[in-house]
């Protein structure tokens, strides 16, 4: 059997308390179509161990978003993102599984399952940071000072505007109701923005092999656009929050966004009908 039929089907315990019978269906399906060990792990460092365990077995994991994350930065961490494609079988709440969605995995426990034993890898972009953290889609910096967090809604809401810039480029409507930061902001050295030029926020996202970065102006300014390797933002005194996926996270002084890739199995593509 060759190695691409032998997997590691890592189970998150979170899945197992969920849904219990979507993890078996996967496990069935994955047992029938391949030799697969089948790990249980009961937290996250017997999960980090099952991982680190694998050999030259394919890592299959069975949970939500959150699962998908530990793993994908657990094996950069391991520099080893770019080894045998990762693949997901995803188990959990609709809300936890955005990420799983915008990634094109099929949200059946059974479809899920046979894209694992049939699909093709695909390489896609991510942001690893400084402390070894990834982020798989975007990440963004609110305008939001106040020691108190503010609320997932409000947040989120800041974060979606800002990544929508990403893709289309209209003048922005002044952000009324945000506070402005001050955040020195640099992409591959070069400066965007520096403490002196108030901004409402800045968001990331990976493509094409680059960092994008936004940076919002406060009132009136214009966005302020740019590619990168690397994408750096600093702040002097307490330090910035930032969001990426359902995580806040900080407050830190300075954070430097490297761009980088990562293999998913994923479906095949259906060939055209001829």
């Amino acid at each position: 059997m060759s190695a691409a039929d032998q997997l590691l089907v890592v189970i998150d315990p979170v899945a197992r308390r969920i849904d219990g019978e979507s993890v078996r269906i996967a496990k069935d399906v994955l047992c029938a179509g391949a030799q697969a060990k089948i790990c249980w792990p009961e937290g996250v460092e017997e999960f980090s161990r099952a991982l680190a365990r694998r050999g030259g077995r394919r890592p299959v994991v069975v949970g939500d978003d959150r699962a998908l994350l530990r793993t994908v930065t657990l094996l950069q961490r391991e520099r080893d993102v770019l080894g045998p494609a990762l693949a997901l079988v995803p188990v959990g709440t609709a809300p936890l599984l955005e990420l799983a969605r915008s990634l094109g995995v099929p949200m059946g426990a059974v479809a899920a399952a046979r894209a694992v034993l049939d699909g093709s890898p695909r390489r896609l972009d991510l942001l690893v940071d400084d402390s070894g953290d990834v982020v798989l889609g975007g990440l963004c910096i609110p305008a939001a000072p106040s020691p108190v967090r503010p609320s997932a809604a409000t947040v989120w809401g800041t974060c979606r505007s800002l990544v929508r810039t990403l893709v289309r480029a209209p003048v922005p409507a002044p952000v009324a109701a945000a506070v402005a930061h001050r955040l020195r902001v640099e992409a591959d050295g070069v400066l965007l923005s520096d403490l002196d030029r108030p901004v409402a926020g800045v968001s990331l996202a990976s493509g094409d092999g680059v960092a994008h970065v936004v940076v919002q102006p406060h009132a009136g300014a214009l966005v302020v656009r740019a590619r990168a390797r690397a994408v750096t933002v600093s702040v002097p005194g307490d330090g910035f929050r930032y969001r990426a996926g359902q995580v806040v996270a900080g407050p830190v002084r300075s954070r430097t966004w490297t761009a980088g890739t990562w293999t998913l199995t994923l479906p095949s593509p259906t060939p055209p009908v001829t």
